[in-house]
């Protein structure tokens, strides 16, 4: 019945119902993960200085997983969605307390995005800025598909190393991409990222410097997840060029850090999957801003990505040539300075 709702009133009640529901369940959920021992303690690469509960991410993703099919019939890919969505989240939640091997995570993230592919979230076609397109076959429009997904759950993971930072970045990143939904009629993934937007605004209060909760790999992947299989649905089945920029450029922030932490590994000989202390949070703080501070940059970089995501949509093609530039020129001019040091 919801769903025959018009999708303006569907869009409004998932943002407020999903960080309605977040923000109640909150506190709960930081009651259980303090009683399973889920806990950040100090040292290490991580910044807080008291332990921190974590596992925040079960209420973030019970404000999105109740509210969503509410308002937008889970059927078809959004089935697929939901069910991947519901698989990486418990396995973010082993993860918040058990520490599983990154091999276990990787395993379960492949598992996560081929349950969306089966459920129709597929890239199938790439194009070009002229408009046109070239189909691309089942198994690799699958494979290209699930590596997206996996590296956006790998990419929301890794920036999540300060208060606030990773689920501001996302709640920026799902209205920058709301916008875009809306823009090209999109009114289904409106919805869906209306009440991802919703529950990140729930969470955040509980999570701001200086957080009373961590997320935790729970909320962290399930994000990363959520965002990555949201883009394929809703913007990336336009297949066109614009269309692979709109989420690049939405999820930048996580999505070049998770790059360059991976080439950085390499270069020293290292395992992609190991721990340092460079990514560029870490590199803010070493360079003397405080933490409130370093969140601030990084949340005003992605808001600006995010403008250049929106005005992407309905230009023409000189315009988004234009609007790209800038957005590369200012990507280049933050993270090279990082790259030499």
């Amino acid at each position: 019945m919801l769903c025959h709702l018009p999708s303006w009133l569907r869009m409004s009640l998932a943002l407020f119902g999903a960080g309605a529901l977040c923000h109640l369940f909150t506190p709960p959920v930081r009651l259980l993960a303090l009683r399973l021992g889920a806990v950040d303690r100090p040292g290490g690469r991580r910044v807080n200085r008291s332990p921190v509960p974590r596992m925040g991410g079960l209420a973030i993703s019970l404000g999105f997983l109740v509210v969503a099919p509410a308002f937008c019939p889970a059927e078809g890919p959004v089935s697929g969605l939901l069910g991947g969505a519901l698989l990486i989240v418990l396995m973010g939640a082993l993860d918040d307390l058990f520490d599983l091997r990154p091999a276990v995570k990787l395993l379960a993230q492949l598992a996560a995005a081929a349950v969306a592919v089966r459920g129709g979230i597929v890239l199938g076609a790439v194009s070009s800025f002229s408009g046109g397109s070239i189909a691309l076959p089942y198994p690799l429009a699958a494979s290209l598909t699930v590596l997206w997904i996996v590296a956006c759950t790998n990419a929301v993971n890794l920036i999540d190393g300060l208060d606030g930072l990773a689920v501001g970045v996302s709640a920026i990143g799902s209205l920058s991409m709301l916008l875009v939904a809306l823009a090209v009629s999109a009114p289904a993934v409106a919805v869906l990222l209306a009440a991802l937007n919703g529950a990140c605004l729930g969470f955040l209060p509980y999570n701001r410097s200086p957080a009373r909760i961590f997320m935790g790999d729970a909320g962290s992947q399930f994000l990363g997840f959520t965002l990555g299989a949201v883009s394929v649905l809703g913007l990336l089945k336009f297949h066109t060029l614009v269309s692979f920029f709109v989420p690049l450029l939405a999820l930048s922030v996580p999505l070049a850090d998770t790059a360059f932490a991976v080439l950085r590994r390499l270069r020293r000989g290292q395992s992609p999957f190991h721990a340092d202390r460079g990514h560029i949070h870490h590199r803010l703080l070493d360079w003397g801003l405080s933490q409130k501070q370093a969140v601030a940059v990084l949340y005003a970089l992605s808001s600006l990505q995010g403008l250049a995501a929106v005005l992407l949509a309905g230009t023409d093609a000189l315009s988004r040539l234009l609007i790209l530039l800038p957005a590369f020129a200012l990507s280049l001019a933050v993270w090279l300075p990082v790259l030499r040091t």
